[in-house]
């Protein structure tokens, strides 16, 4: 089933454009800025594993992921560039790791510290989820570095998981209350060659639904787990968003790893049933607070959308899995949307404050109608902060940001695909590509390719895109065009027509009924009230859409001004009245969604009334 394999961002140094600005921006302030946060929180101190009652920063049952998430990042980041300062740091995690392992290969800061009898007893504790970004973290320093010791620890860690799970079974529950280790054991399997380590993967996903050690009596707790089913009887998505996300993509690294078939037709009615029913516009997931969850079909709430970034995220990793299983462009296009627009807004323009939740409408007032904070939890944050109680996104966005040369390419044999264009150069086995771009600031994408004589280029043709230009001979497969390589020295040009257009939603999206969305090439665009002044919310776009861009260099992209129409301000005291059709012509300036709440609180919308 390997038709398509990985191309890893070590062999992909971007050098130009929008995300060589924002690799810049993560690696020159974000990560400092996660990292003193942390400090400041007790993150970092915990390792020392000297908490005592009374004092302050008690552990948390998931500081180890966010710590684990942050050296991660690191690596990533001295891949590319020595980072000295940061490097020593996590060197000295990595030995207060070594020193406080349990010799059993135990290691868990909350339940080593504060409950060290109740290991392995409730399944909702994030011990399997700790250790899998820890074992992420210790495959990415040994690949930066060439220094296997945090490799060795984390493989003695997965040895006394696999004696306690799989051969023994004497936890006190079955499968992970919250799915990440399936990916890192695959990942462990690849840095190591021992089978061993994907068999346990494969069996954590085998266990989900069926194993009697998890209790499924509560149909809604089952599936916030992913528990409902076993995996590949599982076609709708249900649950907690990341989690299941999170699940989703280690069923599709067994399914392409073991040739399982059942988990490729599940991942793909899943993935289906996310982007057509259950998915934002702006590739966020998640609709309700509660439980951080999938909801049913077209239940897509603007102002309290719940779209965690760490979800965008998720989805993003689904997503490129699947491309490994079947290069569909379906595929690459969630990825793009997932990119700049629900992850991307969950940072400032400053690249130190963070977004938990992405709401696509704010309306400030309502926000603050209730003074108890109580009342208002159902209601996102409409201002990013810099760290979390629950700080799990800041370090998920500086590692994903630090690796995005992962999702530019697959390949097979004789094919190179080429899914997100983003200026840069490549080492791909024999291959060599110069990509040259501004994307999405225009669509001008150039490509020299060396080596290719005798093979096919793939380039994606976005699903968003009406028209496009290229000057070879190709031909259109699964939304890719294929220009077959009769030169070992190629040169090609291609142009993307990015006009911005009106985007509807399915009128069963009770939400958006009667509204539209603005997008130019893959970025959503959204109003703010501070640029549109009062009563954003009646404010109506002209179906007719006359566009003009100006270009801010601030967001990296044009503001678009429109043709819109808004009610005249109302005169005198009244409530209600008879209906007046009167509507005044108003120029309505659009700014990308990833930009919105950097100016202080203001209303905020991305789905528009239009006036035909």
């Amino acid at each position: 089933m390997k038709t398509n394999e990985f191309v890893s961002f070590v062999n992909v140094d971007l050098n130009m454009g929008f995300w060589h600005n924002r690799q810049r921006l993560n690696r020159d302030v974000t990560i400092h800025a996660v990292k003193d946060r942390f400090m400041d929180t007790g993150r970092f101190a915990a390792f020392d594993m000297n908490w005592r009652e009374g004092m302050e920063n008690k552990p948390h049952i998931f500081w180890d992921s966010d710590i684990a998430k942050w050296m991660e990042s690191v690596a990533y980041l001295i891949e590319k560039q020595p980072m000295p300062e940061l490097e020593a740091i996590v060197e000295e995690i990595i030995d207060k790791i070594q020193q406080h392992q349990d010799p059993c290969g135990y290691f868990n800061i909350y339940f080593t510290a504060v409950e060290p009898s109740k290991r392995w007893f409730n399944r909702s504790c994030h011990e399997l989820y700790c250790a899998g970004h820890l074992i992420e973290a210790a495959v990415a320093w040994n690949h930066a570095t060439g220094r296997d010791r945090f490799l060795r620890i984390m493989c003695k860690y997965a040895d006394y998981i696999d004696r306690v799970f799989r051969q023994e079974g004497s936890a006190s529950f079955g499968t992970p209350g919250h799915e990440e280790i399936e990916l890192a054991l695959v990942r462990l399997y690849h840095a190591t060659g021992e089978e061993k380590y994907l068999r346990l993967s494969q069996w954590f996903i085998a266990q989900r639904g069926v194993s009697e050690r998890d209790d499924r009596s509560v149909e809604w707790q089952a599936r916030s787990h992913q528990d409902h089913l076993p995996c590949n009887e599982q076609f709708t998505a249900e649950g907690h968003a990341v989690r299941a996300c999170y699940l989703y993509s280690g069923m599709a690294d067994i399914a392409r790893e073991c040739g399982d078939e059942g988990l490729k037709n599940a991942c793909q009615r899943l993935f289906d049933n996310i982007t057509s029913r259950r998915m934002y516009v702006t590739a966020g997931i998640g609709s309700t607070h509660h439980n951080e969850a999938f909801t049913i079909d077209y239940d897509l709430p603007n102002q309290t959308a719940y779209t965690e970034t760490c979800a965008s995220i998720a989805l993003a990793y689904f997503a490129h899995r699947m491309l490994l299983l079947a290069p569909e462009s379906k595929y690459a296009d969630v990825v793009e949307q997932v990119l700049y627009n629900g992850f991307l807004s969950g940072t400032s323009l400053d690249g130190k404050r963070f977004f938990y939740t992405n709401p696509l409408e704010i309306e400030v007032a309502r926000r603050h109608a209730n003074p108890s904070s109580r009342d208002r939890d159902w209601l996102p944050a409409i201002q990013r902060v810099e760290v979390f109680q629950c700080s799990c996104c800041p370090p998920n966005i500086t590692r994903f940001v630090a690796s995005l040369g992962d999702y530019v390419y697959t390949r097979t044999e004789d094919r190179l695909y080429v899914h997100q264009f983003m200026g840069n150069t490549a080492k791909i086995g024999p291959w060599q590509v110069d990509l040259r771009t501004e994307y999405p600031q225009n669509g001008a994408i150039t490509l020299a390719v060396k080596g290719m004589k005798g093979k096919t280029l793939c380039l994606r043709i976005p699903g968003w895109c009406r028209k496009f230009t290229l000057d070879a001979s190709y031909t259109l497969e699964c939304g890719y065009a294929m220009v077959h390589c009769d030169s070992d020295d190629l040169l090609l040009h291609l142009c993307l027509d990015l006009s911005p257009r009106l985007v509807e939603a399915n009128p069963n999206v009770a939400a958006d009924a009667g509204k539209v969305a603005l997008q130019r090439g893959p970025v959503v665009y959204c109003l703010e009230g501070v640029d549109n002044g009062e009563r954003l919310f009646d404010c109506m776009i002209d179906a007719q859409l006359e566009v003009t861009e100006i270009w801010r260099e601030e967001y990296g992209m044009p503001v678009l001004l429109a043709k819109g129409w808004q009610r005249p301000a109302p005169q005198g005291d009244w409530l209600y009245r008879s209906f007046d059709a009167a509507l005044a012509e108003k120029t309505l300036t659009f700014l990308p969604y990833y930009a919105f709440a950097n100016r202080g609180e203001s209303d905020m919308r991305v789905w528009i009334p239009v006036k035909y």
